[in-house]
């Protein structure tokens, strides 16, 4: 017998399984009791886990899953327009069991947030490719276009948003499309920027070559970072997870304040890129002795920067709060973790100003090691030890400041022991010029 249920679940699990990978492969059967085994629930739990798989995604796929197959009692999908089975592997299938589990994500925000992510990531490229030419021109000093650019766009994105949500009612998928298009809008005005300039860094398409020095050398900063950003999403899962737990209230008012905080921390990553395009060019023109200059006066106006816009938000958390949502609830656990996470966020700003110096001066596995193993591994043995006997939120938030502070201890140590052999270097080698 083939019992009907929700559609859409083959793209989104497959989507899922893409992302986080097989979380688990042991096993040939499918079923309840198999997972309810695997994971450590009981039956009702298990069932209860195999049916979310089935909210995710769309309703306009035209896939039912069937309980029972001809051969075995593995779940498979049978596409209803072709009338033939399209099955997930029993790996596939158990990876995104376990990917529900380890999320705790409610059942009631799954549909959307897969809605989302797909639309999402299509603009991925093109935010990659602002991103890179924005990169280019603030490396020459030229920090105000890219600032006009982005500005153009988030306009669009809000007025977008308010198009597509409240005329054409697209809900989750409206906000996802608007920031695509903004992302695209961005992308476009700084590539047209920099085919446009006869400066030195003039972007001709007809001359794109892979040059292997240039290449290997980009590779060897980028690598580490790109590698760094990829790893902190570990603790990220896990903190969003534990956020999770406590409902879908909580989940609205840590995004609301997430929202709000990303505005500062946009503020504060100024002065990141700051550190990192003034020491790459003092190092460059072998001007080591202003290092520690560009590290002083971006501590102070990135520490200045945080405070005064995290404490700011908060104070105004009610007001700002209330522009995503009305619930008083929603906004009282969005004050709770602003408190917590907002106002003491120029550690952040800090630690990130670190990193920028070290990367200026060639340094890029050193600060992805200590940001990982502070920022990232500390979060997570938190999460699982501190968080574990005293399950607040007050704890949870805390592990952000908490981690920021260590860290930013760690790279200003780092910082010292680099800064120190390479005025010996520098003084080695005047004295060597001095004697010739």
């Amino acid at each position: 017998m083939a019992r009907a249920g929700r559609t859409g679940g083959v793209d989104a699990a497959r989507e899922i399984v893409s992302v986080i990978g097989a979380l688990s492969t042991e096993g040939d059967e499918v079923n309840p009791d198999a997972i309810a085994s695997r994971m450590g629930k009981t039956p009702e739990e298990a069932s209860k886990f195999m049916d979310m798989l089935l909210y995710l995604g769309t309703d306009d796929v035209g896939l039912k899953l069937c309980a029972e197959s001809d051969d075995d009692d593995t779940p498979y999908f049978v596409d209803s327009a072709a009338g033939r089975p399209l099955r997930l592997t029993k790996a596939e299938t158990l990876a995104v069991q376990a990917a529900l589990a380890w999320m705790g994500t409610p059942e009631d925000v799954l549909g959307q947030a897969a809605l989302y992510m797909r639309i999402y990531f299509v603009g991925m490229p093109a935010m990659m490719l602002y991103n890179f030419g924005a990169a280019i021109l603030r490396s020459v000093g030229d920090t105000k276009r890219p600032l006009y650019f982005l500005t153009i766009a988030g306009v669009v994105n809000v007025i977008l948003n308010l198009f597509f949500v409240i005329v054409f009612h697209l809900g989750v998928a409206g906000v996802a499309i608007a920031t695509v298009i903004s992302q695209v809008i961005s992308a476009g005005l700084v590539t047209i920027c920099l085919m446009k300039t006869n400066a030195s860094y003039r972007l001709e398409l007809h001359k794109l070559h892979i040059y292997k020095d240039k290449f290997f050398g980009m590779m060897r900063v980028g690598l580490p970072a790109g590698m760094q950003g990829a790893v902190f999403s570990i603790s990220n899962v896990l903190i969003q997870s534990s956020i999770n737990s406590f409902g879908s209230t909580v989940m609205a008012g840590s995004t609301a304040a997430a929202n709000i905080e990303g505005f500062v921390y946009t503020a504060m990553n100024a002065f990141y890129q700051t550190a990192l395009s003034f020491t790459g060019q003092n190092m460059g023109a072998k001007k080591y002795d202003r290092v520690a200059k560009i590290l002083r006066i971006c501590i102070l106006c990135v520490t200045v920067t945080g405070v005064v816009l995290g404490c700011g938000a908060y104070l105004l958390g009610t007001p700002l709060l209330s522009i995503y949502t009305s619930d008083p609830e929603v906004i009282q656990y969005g004050l709770e973790r602003m408190l917590i996470v907002c106002v003491p966020y120029f550690l952040c700003g800090i630690m990130d100003t670190h990193v920028g110096v070290l990367r200026g001066m060639g340094y890029s596995i050193m600060p992805m090691i200590v940001s990982l193993t502070g920022a990232c591994a500390l979060r997570v043995v938190w999460i699982l030890t501190v968080f574990q006997m005293h399950r607040t939120l007050f704890i949870l938030f805390l592990s952000y400041p908490v981690t920021w502070a260590v860290t930013a201890a760690a790279h200003f140590v780092c910082y010292l022991i680099v800064h120190h052999k390479m005025m010996e270097k520098a003084k080695a080698k005047q004295a060597e010029a001095a004697k010739a």
